[in-house]
């Protein structure tokens, strides 16, 4: 993954993003020597954000699958939160 530091993107601006970008997906803005930030372009992160829900859409399958569901009313739900 690539760095930039705080001081490059002060003085190269957006410059510095798209050189970092040019060769990796991601690159790590650090501001006084310790990371702090992700760029990535907009299809990363996009994609990364598919991948999240293809990855809680297979979890929702799995506890299906496995019986762990419950089914109530909107109103039987509130009433258990109410409880706990």
């Amino acid at each position: 993954m690539t760095h930039i530091s705080a001081n490059d993107l002060k003085t190269k601006g957006i410059a510095a993003i798209e050189f970092a970008l040019s060769t990796a997906p991601e690159a790590i803005v650090s501001v006084r020597g310790k990371d702090r930030f992700v760029v990535m372009d907009m299809a990363h992160y996009h994609y990364l954000r598919e991948c999240e829900l293809d990855a809680a859409l297979a979890q929702t399958r799995a506890d299906l699958a496995a019986g762990r569901v419950m089914q109530e009313s909107p109103e039987a739900h509130l009433a258990r939160l109410d409880a706990l």
